[in-house]
């Protein structure tokens, strides 16, 4: 990895000396002291990206002329504590597409967040980080491998992105195929974001009407009244998968280990304010489990950020959940998946 980043930083300050290039390296480092209870043990630690997850990247853009421009994108998660890969130890794990933008829009083509989990991150005051992260209740479906994204002009404050993944089509089997997208409207101190996103089961051979698809359906929108500024989310998640249990090793100990729902509302109404050079965050995060077991959720979150310098920040957050019926859901982060029903965060980003 070190000699990759190396031939990567060399390949970057080449690339910006070479006139028409514009190639960027760019990054984030995260570490933090977090301290998970709750659960059958409490846990402190010092990890990497609680806020937002440690990366490093290559982006680039290349003028063709007439308006029209290639660009790409090559991003690499990692983590600060170890200097261990992530995403699996793939190279490129968080994003890596090539594409064409021009006056119509941009055709992107690769590894890339869908436009849903874009729409929930663009409403959460913890910017789908900390102690208060959404991800923690709400469904979503952060990338699509072998993608194809169209994303359009900002046209009097409304901007639409399309996307599609055609998945596994080998043999017998068909499936893993995705498709979503997202509309974004934004006019003075107020966004609204409704994003979509529908996957198949990548089991399930054709036809297979008992493999119910899964979806996640969101509506956002933050209005900015100066002072402060409000955040509210919907969310609407069917069918198996559609909502992330975190908690995979059984954290309360119960004797029928929790699994995620296949049919939930979920709700988070959530507040920042501006304070000098800092901000405060707070959060409600409600999940309404539809099923039989009515496993729901809540969360409630705070948190703190202050900003040393415009690239650097130091941050505290605490997030609190609580579960019914046997449910299972813990406070993670970025990066983190919790360990139990309450946590406390006190990092240090910083980006370049």
């Amino acid at each position: 990895m070190r000699k990759v980043m190396l031939a990567l930083a060399a390949s970057a300050s080449a690339g910006t000396a070479a006139a028409g290039t514009g190639v960027e390296l760019y990054g984030v480092i995260d570490m933090a002291l977090v301290h998970e209870s709750g659960g059958q043990a409490a846990l402190t630690k010092l990890t990497s990206g609680v806020e937002s997850g440690s990366r490093f990247g290559l982006r680039g853009r290349e003028d063709l002329g007439g308006g029209s421009a290639a660009v790409f994108v090559l991003e690499s998660g990692f983590r600060a504590d170890t200097g261990q890969a992530g995403q699996g130890g793939r190279l490129f794990g968080r994003q890596a597409y090539v594409g064409l933008e021009s006056r119509l829009g941009t055709v992107t083509l690769g590894l890339q967040l869908t436009p849903q989990y874009l729409a929930m991150a663009a409403a959460d005051p913890f910017d789908t980080g900390m102690a208060g992260d959404t991800e923690n209740l709400m469904g979503f479906a952060g990338t699509m491998e072998s993608s194809v994204k169209y994303a359009s002009p900002r046209w009097h404050g409304v901007n639409v992105e399309l996307a599609y993944a055609s998945g596994d089509k080998s043999g017998q089997q068909r499936g893993g195929h995705a498709a979503g997208g997202a509309f974004s409207y934004t006019s003075g101190p107020l966004a609204v974001h409704v994003g979509h996103h529908r996957r198949s089961n990548p089991a399930a051979p054709p036809p297979e009407p008992d493999q119910e698809p899964a979806s996640n359906t969101l509506l956002a929108a933050v209005y900015d009244f100066g002072v402060a500024k409000t955040h509210i989310a919907v969310g609407r998640d069917k069918g198996p998968d559609s909502t992330q249990m975190r908690d995979s090793a059984n954290s309360f100990g119960y004797a029928v280990p929790p699994g995620p729902s296949h049919d939930s509302r979920s709700i988070m109404l959530g507040l920042s304010i501006p304070q000098g050079a800092g901000i405060w965050m707070a959060s409600w995060l409600r999940k309404h489990d539809n099923t039989i077991g009515r496993q729901d959720a809540t969360q409630l979150a705070l948190g703190y950020r202050y900003y040393l310098s415009r690239r650097t920040d130091v941050y505290a957050a605490y997030g609190h959940m609580m579960n019914r019926n046997g449910a299972g859901y813990t406070v993670g982060n970025a990066t983190g998946n919790g360990s139990g029903d309450r946590a406390f965060n006190l990092g240090l980003r910083h980006t370049f």
